[in-house]
């Protein structure tokens, strides 16, 4: 990594660390729930947040993995405030089952971070029967956000504080099917190509964060909703379904790959950074604003993205 240590315009690059970028930020009082908090750069997001005074609600798949993060947390940060709460983002009912356990639970909620994601799967449907990566990475966290969101503009109205929604895409939004999203084809097992299922599924990702900026500018709302690029990592269970990549990574990534603290980093800068404030339908990468594929920053696929999640998550 010390190949990429320039700095960009927010004074970070690709080698500085979740720590380096939150460095001196009070996070007191604030809320975040980080999705996928049990794994990989999840674990390091939760306890950079906690280690700054953040609530934080680790939203996770296997609860008792997730209950042991957070005793890890705990033994390094006295005093650290966290939860674990149970969270499937390929079920639609877990996603509901969540989002009103969350809402009985009265916390305000700052910072919304959609982390947890597959990669590159074999085709697979989700419980409800859509193809999984996109179900996973896109539409679970699509459906989070929208039933979490009055809970939002609530606390940034009582708070006074800005809220920040920040969605984990990837590079990956480049390598996608020639339609960008297929709208006609979601479940198509006979077009499936896992890496294009992938770009298409972190296309989404930005087209929702930017539209959700929109709507959310028009509606004169204080809440800033951002995407990101965390950087190619080492030592994440993202590749499990590709051996002898993976294995191949692991032997050289040192040289030019991430570790967990500096993958995490662009989140917890989005997340936390007062140099974000008021920056809202951005694409980062390296804590810095960095520019998206043209398909990522189209307006109309955006809107068309929107109201197809809406039939998805609303089936009459």
């Amino acid at each position: 990594m010390w190949l990429f240590s320039w700095k960009g315009a927010s004074g970070f690059s690709a080698y500085s660390t979740a720590e380096d970028v939150t460095h001196g930020i009070d996070g007191t009082g604030l809320t975040a729930i980080v999705t996928g908090a049990s794994s990989g750069i999840g674990v390091e997001t939760a306890r950079v947040l906690a280690l700054h005074g953040v609530h934080v609600v680790m939203a996770v798949r296997n609860v008792d993995v997730g209950r042991n993060v957070k005793e890890t947390i705990l033994k390094e940060i006295n005093g650290a405030k966290i939860d674990v709460m149970e969270l499937d983002l390929s079920s639609m009912a877990s996603v509901r089952k969540f989002a009103s356990k969350f809402q009985s639970s009265n916390l305000p909620l700052n910072i919304l971070i959609n982390n947890a994601g597959v990669m590159a799967t074999p085709f697979m449907l989700s419980h409800d029967n859509i193809e999984l990566q996109f179900a996973t990475n896109h539409l679970g966290h699509f459906l989070l956000t929208n039933l979490l969101l009055e809970t939002m503009k609530r606390t940034a109205r009582e708070s006074k504080r800005e809220g920040r929604i920040v969605n984990l895409s990837s590079e990956g939004h480049r390598i996608v099917y020639t339609e960008g999203i297929r709208f006609d084809q979601i479940n198509d097992e006979s077009g499936y190509f896992s890496w294009f299922a992938y770009g298409q599924s972190k296309l989404a990702n930005i087209l929702h964060a930017n539209e959700l900026a929109r709507r959310l500018k028009e509606d004169g709302v204080e809440i800033t909703a951002n995407s990101l690029h965390p950087g190619s990592i080492i030592m994440t269970n993202l590749m499990r379904h590709h051996g002898l990549i993976n294995t191949v990574g692991q032997m050289v990534g040192k040289y030019f790959l991430k570790s967990i603290p500096q993958g995490a980093a662009t989140t917890c800068y989005v997340a936390l950074h007062p140099q974000v404030k008021g920056v809202s339908g951005e694409y980062f990468m390296d804590s810095n604003i960095s520019q998206p594929s043209i398909k990522a920053k189209d307006e109309d696929l955006a809107k068309r993205l929107w109201d197809f999640s809406l039939t998805l998550i609303n089936p009459k």
